[in-house]
């Protein structure tokens, strides 16, 4: 078996993966398909391109999506090195400017002396090379039914939906208001971080009445409409009830106009996509309307009457494999232990989620390689607590997860409710260091 490392798949679980084990001496052959061959989903050619929001939810050590954030910088996590180096104002969440955040990656991952970058597309995994598959909810179809056949299985799916980005120049100014939610995450001496679009009660109604009729594309005849709830199309959400949206993406709550003290039905709220503040994003507005369609009833929205964008939502179907029948908790492949997975095919949800287990990934197959012992992380850990979750679902009704603290094991002691989500995280940095130390020896 060769010594060196082949990750398939440049996107954040192969980058991630790729940087762990090079810092810890493993020489890496990184192998991204694209420009050569495209998904339905990326624009670029860079890696670490991320296609559905830019942001990385909340970056607060009260909310698990922040202890597992904590965790990963403690391991200095390349993913979280770019993506604090590339940030733009969202209040309490981890949001990037897209473009240079792929590029940071791309730049540190191909000057990095001990990974080389191919720019082609592996078909099948018929040798015995230490690999580590990461290619994503998007992997090619060749790449799959080879993955099909190595595990004698059927891939599971759901559908994943992307948000609307806007030109910041078409948007009425004198009509969106600034301000982040309850004021949190505001910058020193500023109103808030997103733009607000409040809607009064017969706009949001008539809103969800155009959702509801408005022309989508539909799905392939063979095909249920699985989605991910995390991730649920705007129209998707609507059809549950009218005033769903205004409990979900649109709430109103903590939000009132700063000059006037307005309050609302229901507010649209839009995020800064790049460093500069040329773009933004509608936030929760994922959706499968078609292209007309969006232009048409977003522009109905308060501000929106001369919208231009960028970018439609969209819809794509995602992969991932029954990882609690098919893998072992250190990643491998229960009949290919040299074969590692990573990143969303895993059945994790979400951009740090996937980053996370290409970080766990990275850090296994190279004590596998240097003849080391694999020590996953503890549960009582974010990152333990998601790779179990994986690994341990019943696999007759197994969906791709986020982090959450319902994830992690019991506290051995009671403790107030309120009290809770602080000791399980005190717990988890306490446990994640312990496990760290023992990984000192592994860098070089």
């Amino acid at each position: 078996m060769s010594e060196r490392l082949r990750i398939i798949g440049g996107g954040l679980a192969g980058c991630e993966a790729a940087w762990q084990a090079a810092k810890r001496g493993v020489e890496i052959d990184l192998y991204e398909m694209r420009p050569h061959k495209k998904t339905p989903a990326h624009e670029t050619s860079g890696l670490a391109e991320l296609v559905c929001s830019n942001s990385f939810r909340s970056n607060s050590v009260e909310n698990a999506s922040g202890l597992l954030k904590e965790e990963m910088r403690k391991l200095d996590s390349l993913i979280l090195r770019g993506a604090d180096s590339c940030r733009v104002p969202a209040g309490l969440a981890l949001a990037v400017d897209r473009a240079s955040f792929s590029k940071a990656i791309t730049e540190t991952i191909e000057n990095d002396p001990r990974i080389t970058v191919h720019r082609e597309e592996i078909r099948d995994l018929e040798d015995k090379t230490f690999t580590i598959v990461a290619t994503g909810p998007l992997t090619s179809d060749s790449l799959s039914a080879e993955i099909a056949r190595l595990t004698q299985g059927k891939y599971l799916y759901f559908y994943d939906a992307i948000s609307p980005i806007l030109y910041a120049d078409s948007i009425d100014m004198s009509t969106a208001f600034v301000g982040s939610r309850y004021g949190k995450g505001s910058e020193e001496g500023g109103q808030g971080d997103y733009l607000n679009l409040g809607l009064n009660e017969s706009q949001y109604y008539q809103f969800v009445e155009d959702l509801l009729e408005g022309e989508k594309i539909p799905l392939r005849e063979f095909e249920r409409a699985i989605y991910f709830e995390g991730c649920l199309p705007l129209e998707e959400m609507a059809a549950r009830g009218k005033d769903t949206l205004a409990f979900g993406p649109m709430k109103p709550v903590g939000l009132e106009h700063p000059d006037t003290g307005e309050t609302y039905c229901a507010v649209a709220q839009l995020r800064r996509e790049d460093l500069t503040g040329d773009y933004f994003s509608m936030v929760g507005f994922q959706t499968r309307l078609r292209y007309p369609e969006q232009k048409r009833i977003f522009s109905t929205l308060p501000a929106l009457e001369k919208a231009r964008f960028l970018r439609y939502g969209s819809l794509h179907r995602n992969t991932y494999i029954n990882a609690p029948r098919l893998m072992r908790i250190t990643l491998q492949l229960k009949r290919h232990p040299h074969i590692f997975m990573a990143g969303q095919l895993t059945g994790v949800e979400g951009y740090l989620e996937s980053a996370a287990i290409g970080l766990i990934a990275g850090i296994n197959a190279t004590a596998t390689i240097q003849g080391e012992p694999m020590a996953p992380p503890p549960a009582t850990t974010a990152l333990g607590a998601l790779n179990r979750y994986i690994i341990e679902a019943n696999p007759k009704n197994f969906q791709p997860m986020n982090i959450n603290f319902g994830l992690f094991p019991p506290l051995e002691k009671r403790v107030p409710k309120k009290l809770r989500k602080k000791h399980v995280t005190e717990r988890a940095i306490e446990d994640l260091e312990q496990w760290r130390s023992k990984l000192a020896s592994q860098t070089v």
